[in-house]
């Protein structure tokens, strides 16, 4: 039985060394300073391809604004065209509420659709 325990201790003791051999010769990852010239090409290589898709990008965004700022001043136009067409409505309701004949009957009942257009 004791020969046993001191098997088991030796075989305990070798996985131990073995564990130990591997850790220090099989470490893993990125070792600084050890680039070879075709990785620091890659690197070269990577950079430039960031920097191109950060220019397209850019170029994206600047579009996309010029695209919304057009949108904006369309949307102004038509709103001040709106208000200008209430405003004018606005006042022939007045004037038909008072009994009057609005200014420019004519071109009232043509807008309505009543009078066509020679």
């Amino acid at each position: 039985m004791a020969d046993m325990e001191i098997q088991s201790n030796k075989m305990s003791i070798t996985e131990e060394t073995q564990v130990q051999t591997r850790k220090e010769c099989g470490k893993r990852g990125r070792k600084p300073g050890r680039k070879t010239s075709t990785e620091k090409l890659d690197m070269k290589a990577k950079l430039e391809r960031s920097r191109q898709s950060a220019r397209e990008c850019r170029a994206r965004k600047k579009l996309r604004y010029q695209y919304l700022e057009e949108l904006v001043a369309d949307r102004e136009k038509a709103v001040v065209a709106l208000r200008t067409e209430l405003e004018r409505l606005i006042q022939w309701n007045n004037q038909l509420s008072e009994s009057n004949t609005p200014t420019n009957n004519d071109q009232l009942l043509q807008e309505l659709g009543i009078l066509k257009q020679e």
